[in-house]
């Protein structure tokens, strides 16, 4: 199934939580002077135009940066700062724009797009660099081959759009592959909140495999429901920087409060699985 395009959510509550996480990662391996690669499984189309037919259907973009953006508040300022130059040009970075903005010329990306479309929007957006490989490939094969990395450093963002229900299998079932594979690479994975059955069996399936080192964070915009549609976002991290969970639980109270459309938003940081 391919019928997910991101273009519809660009900009939302969800891509805040993950593009602050994503950063603070980039930025923790950044710390050293030895390269590292990025692999984005579900790229998507790199960038984003904010005037586009598809993005100004929903706008959901006013209900999540514009609104951060709006309370500017210092704790967040170095993420906004990043986001700023793109914003001001009626864009919105994703993940790989976000990524390819920070990269040292040492530093590789590769990322993965199966939807025609979206493929030909990616590499127009992101195939512009010698360190950037893009590929019309399944992310969950194309990671798993890159794996160990050749730069023996890796930072690995997985964010399907969750279609196929079986997805919620699969991406536990690649990262213990991967991990088995590199125990020392970083995992991030996005995944919604829509069901928190869902969610609850997904960190259980997590305890059940070998990896270790497992964190979760997430933040809801408002209470649980039974109704459709999804209430909230996490991200489950594989190897976190070490200052991570202190800075989320910092910050992400704030974060919260900024995004919340009830009285029963909430936020989570937590160890699944320790070291």
């Amino acid at each position: 199934m391919l019928s997910y395009q991101h273009h519809y959510h660009v900009g939302n509550h969800a891509d805040v939580l993950k593009h602050w996480i994503l950063l603070e990662c980039v930025r923790y391996l950044q710390r050293k002077n030895k390269p590292f690669e990025y692999i984005d499984s579900h790229a998507g189309a790199g960038l984003y135009d904010l005037d586009d037919d598809k993005t100004q259907k929903l706008k959901e973009f006013e209900s999540g940066f514009s609104k951060l953006l709006a309370e500017a508040p210092e704790q967040f300022k170095s993420f906004i700062d990043v986001i700023l130059p793109f914003w001001q040009a009626r864009q919105y970075p994703g993940s790989p724009a976000l990524v390819d903005s920070q990269m040292r010329e040492s530093d590789r990306s590769w990322l993965f797009e199966l939807h025609p479309q979206t493929f030909a929007e990616l590499e127009k957006h992101c195939a512009r660099h010698k360190r950037v490989f893009v590929r019309k490939q399944s992310g969950f094969e194309g990671l798993l081959s890159l794996l160990p990395s050749q730069l023996k450093r890796a930072l690995i963002l997985i964010d399907p759009a969750y279609e196929i229900n079986s997805d919620y299998q699969t991406v536990v079932d690649v990262i213990a592959k991967g991990y088995q594979t590199m125990p020392s690479a970083t995992f991030l994975l996005w995944y919604p909140v829509v069901n928190r059955d869902t969610i609850d069996a997904l960190e259980q399936r997590f305890v059940n495999t070998n990896v270790r080192n497992v964190q979760q964070f997430e933040l809801n915009i408002c209470a649980d429901t039974e109704a459709k549609g999804m209430t909230g976002s996490g991200m489950i991290v594989i190897n976190p920087p070490y200052t991570l969970a202190q800075l989320a639980n910092e910050n992400l109270p704030l974060l919260t409060s900024i995004l919340k459309e009830d009285t029963g938003a909430n936020f989570k940081v937590r160890e699944i699985i320790p070291e």
